[in-house]
């Protein structure tokens, strides 16, 4: 999938877990930090590609994402597995721990947990895929949904950009719209804390 695909499933996939299980005593700060870590983790298993959007604009970026994504085992191995996603929400734990003096008032875990629903929308995406994804690494068979892989779907192309992404954001804006009074409360409640 493209990075736009991957940044609207991500969304998606942080609504649906805050209508899930409401967030308590977050603050406005947490919420963003949370919107952001989400978009993050929503592409960060393609940073094991050069041209991925974590490695665009360093000035020695695409090198970088070279040494990366050999480290990683290149493209749609190590951080496209639950391997690859607990390796990189214990680095991102670390992260927000080491960042926390600096912004007492964020509820890491909360960010944390955003970021993790990030990073598995992708790789369910991805399961969507003609590649697929090596879910179950170190076991090398990569798994795809529907189990044919001629009825799954090409990045980048038709199916993706007219009905995929599309659908994504069709959807999202029916859970914000159909539970606004949910989203309304938990951001009023928050900004008059």
């Amino acid at each position: 999938m493209t990075a736009r695909t991957h940044d609207m499933a991500a969304l998606l996939a942080l609504t649906v877990w805050v209508l899930a299980v409401p967030p308590v005593n977050i603050t406005i700060g947490t919420a963003l930090a949370a919107v952001l870590a989400n978009q993050i983790g929503g592409i960060a298993p393609d940073a094991d590609q050069p041209t991925a959007p974590f490695w665009r604009n360093l000035p020695v970026g695409h090198y970088l994402g070279k040494i990366f994504g050999t480290l990683v085992g290149g493209h749609r191995f190590l951080s496209h597995s639950l391997l690859g996603v607990a390796a990189f929400s214990g680095a991102a734990l670390l992260l927000l721990r080491f960042l926390h003096p600096i912004m007492p008032h964020i509820d890491i875990m909360f960010v944390w947990v955003a970021f993790i629903v990030g990073m598995l929308s992708h790789l369910v995406m991805d399961t969507l895929t003609k590649e697929g994804v090596p879910w179950l690494l170190p076991l090398p068979h990569k798994f795809g949904f529907p189990p044919l892989r001629e009825w799954r779907i090409t990045t980048g192309k038709a199916i993706e950009n007219l009905v995929v992404l599309p659908g994504l954001i069709v959807v999202t804006i029916w859970l914000c719209s159909t539970h606004y009074e949910t989203l309304t409360n938990i951001i009023r409640y928050h900004l008059v804390r």
